[in-house]
């Protein structure tokens, strides 16, 4: 267990500084082209390298970082039934989309995340799904479980809205940083109505969120939620780093009307992320539901009864 623990802090620490390294690339060298010639031969080679294939590497190492917490927290058979579902889904969501123009609208991606599936799909795109989509719908279940875990048929409903809606938040930020600015990613073939997205590609990732989400908690249903707060430190830190990744580049690379988009990714993502995490269980909460009566009256010392004076 504790080799899993150095393994996934490894992973999480890698997944940040990659973010850290991109943003650095992406808002201070290039714009300063001046930068990257003052660099030895070797520097310009280093930086050439990150930019090709930075956004590969933390994505990956984001993947890994949440396929191993899950594993350790969850187990192999939990991890599997969210992580199988969220990679193929998502990805014939996208192979779609790219192809057909649904569910997200027409886009085709550019280079920079990696070999692509059928030359359409990045195969990094189905893994950022996966952590993103495990972080939001883990602590959106945590948030509405009952006490002692309990999640009946109304709160399996809620914890896939609240997960898909976290997830679908985080586009409002990450649509814009990765499509619109001076280094794309990806390119919409349509000038969507929505800062330049169209409508219809919002209601594309609250569509497929919901669908891979609706699966897992099917192989979840017998599940209690066993995610305590103390535990949703990593999702939570995932979600808000890749949050701040996205709305970093928005309202520093574009101009002042995409602090909208970014304002309501605040308000409909980061916001009700903490307020969920709130919500969730505490250890020691549960610790006191699970002590049997029995037990409870050992733990009550009745006061000694005086003893009688003889008259």
């Amino acid at each position: 267990m504790k080799q899993l623990v150095i393994a996934e802090r490894f992973c999480l620490i890698a997944h940040i500084a990659s973010m850290a390294f991109g943003l650095a690339g992406l808002l201070v060298v290039i714009p300063r082209p001046e930068l990257i010639l003052s660099l030895p031969p070797a520097g310009q080679i280093l930086f050439q390298w990150g930019m090709a294939g930075g956004g590969v590497v933390y994505i990956i190492f984001g993947a890994a970082a949440v396929a191993l917490y899950a594993y350790r927290t969850l187990g192999l058979s939990a991890t599997l039934s969210f992580m199988l579902p969220s990679v193929f889904l998502s990805l014939l969501s996208e192979l779609l989309g790219t192809s057909t123009g649904f569910p997200f609208g027409h886009y085709h991606y550019l280079s920079g995340l990696g070999y692509k599936i059928a030359g359409l799909v990045p195969f990094t795109i189905p893994l950022s799904w996966f952590y993103l989509g495990f972080v939001a719908y883990a602590i959106a279940r945590a948030g509405v479980a009952g006490k002692g875990g309990e999640l009946n048929w109304v709160r399996q409903i809620g914890a896939i809205a609240f997960g898909a809606l976290l997830l679908t938040a985080w586009d409002f930020v990450l649509d814009p940083a990765m499509s619109q600015t001076s280094v794309p990613f990806w390119e919409f073939e349509e000038v969507g109505a929505f800062f330049g997205m169209p409508y219809r590609n919002l209601a594309g990732w609250m569509g497929t969120g919901v669908v891979f989400m609706s699966v897992a908690a099917f192989f979840w249903r017998k599940k209690p939620n066993l995610l305590q707060r103390s535990q949703l430190v990593l999702p939570l830190t995932v979600y808000l780093v890749n949050f701040a990744f996205g709305a970093i580049i928005t309202i520093t690379s574009l101009d002042s009307r995409f602090w909208f988009p970014t304002l309501l990714a605040v308000f409909l993502g980061v916001v009700p992320a903490f307020v969920l995490s709130r919500m969730a269980t505490t250890a020691l909460a549960e610790e006191s539901e699970n002590i049997p009566d029995v037990d409870r009256a050992a733990l009550k010392t009745e006061a000694p009864q005086p003893v009688g004076l003889p008259k």
